[in-house]
């Protein structure tokens, strides 16, 4: 057994090198550069480094308060925010994480990987319809489930014996449980409105569970953390029941078959065994099983075997973006911009060109 207070030394340290912790840095820069927190940690940059490496070293490093405020869209969610110095943390973790269970994680899990993401997935999915159907001349069904509230439901325990079962180095496995287990919600400070917080109902927050399950939305090793539970799921729908048209996105995942009558087996073996392995249930309301002419609402798109459209919700959110930044509600010309910008790329990876049209007409776009 490893003692989780021993300093790291020899090897272990490597883990922890200030060229690994400036990559970390580097990587969390990138994406919160204009955040408080990260222009008041790049004043002395190589300073806060290299107190930060020292503190994981030792294993003093404690993570600091969250920022906890509710996001509204698409729906209201719960939202602990890291601050900067742990945003590097996670960082570091989830690099040494990739070298661990990027050769073991399947070709089909989508989200949070390198190489991946959300066209990736729209494309292999457009891909297997087209194999599935013959390119639409053959009938086939999709079956499209995914887990209720699955964030906060994820049972901590189950993950950390996952974690532990792969990682051999005692730093790692020592800050690993660190992050894992701290209680956000005992350390936080709250921004916006109390009564959105108060809205939020209980089986969807992290108050009132105890640390027990549930990890923070939004935060980078939540969403390594959420493959490495799922690989279980990956794994016995690929090795155990067999189904080579599967793919998954987060916790929204999806399976292909000529038969109508296996794919609703197959929900009932999921469901037992996402319940039994791992303590997670399958959301009752968001179970669809459909022929695929019908179209599978995949990820912002309607995909079909011969064409793709842009998801109404998604045309409809651009519209009302836009009618805010015209009412003068969203004053950032450059945000504003760059929102426009990335909707019509979001576009650009359907049959859409038709809809282009059609908003450059209106004015829209």
């Amino acid at each position: 057994m490893y003692d989780p207070s021993a300093p790291a030394s020899g090897l272990q340290n490597d883990i922890f090198s200030f060229i690994n912790l400036y990559d970390a840095y580097l990587d969390c820069r990138s994406n919160k550069r204009n955040t408080h927190n990260a222009l008041r940690f790049e004043i002395n940059a190589g300073e806060n480094l290299v107190r930060l490496q020292q503190e994981l070293i030792d294993r003093t490093y404690q993570p600091s308060r969250s920022l906890l405020f509710v996001a509204k869209k698409p729906k209201e969610r719960e939202i602990f925010a890291a601050n900067f110095r742990d945003r590097i943390v996670h960082h570091l973790l989830v690099n040494e994480f990739k070298k661990i269970w990027e050769p073991i994680f399947i070709h089909d899990s989508y989200a949070c990987r390198d190489g991946k993401g959300t066209h990736a997935a729209k494309e292999r999915l457009e891909k297997f319809t087209r194999q599935i159907t013959l390119n639409g001349h053959i009938r086939a069904y999709y079956l499209q489930l995914d887990i209720r509230n699955f964030f906060t439901s994820i049972d901590k325990s189950i993950l950390f014996e996952l974690l532990r079962n792969k990682i051999e180095s005692p730093a790692l496995l020592w800050l690993t449980q660190k992050v894992l287990f701290w209680d956000c919600t005992k350390s936080y400070i709250r921004k916006g409105e109390e009564q959105l917080l108060l809205n939020i109902p209980a089986n969807k927050s992290l108050f009132g569970k105890n640390n027990l399950c549930g990890l923070p939305i939004g935060n980078l090793t939540s969403q390594f953390f959420a493959n490495i539970i799922l690989n279980e799921l990956d794994q016995y729908v690929k090795h155990v029941l067999k189904d080579h048209y599967y793919l998954r996105y987060v916790d929204d995942f999806v399976l292909l078959s000529q038969d109508k009558e296996k794919l609703l087996h197959w929900k009932e073996e999921i469901k037992g065994f996402l319940f039994t392995k791992l303590k997670l249930q399958l959301h009752p309301r968001r179970q669809k099983l459909q022929p695929i002419s019908n179209g599978i609402d995949f990820l912002g798109y309607i995909i079909r075997p011969t064409y793709v459209l842009v998801r109404r919700r998604v045309i409809n959110n651009l519209r009302e973006k836009i009618r805010q930044f015209r009412q003068a509600k969203i004053k950032d010309f450059r945000k504003f911009h760059d929102m426009v910008a990335s909707y019509l790329g979001h576009f650009k990876h359907a049959n859409s060109y038709r809809l282009t049209n059609k908003l450059t007409t209106e004015g829209v776009v």
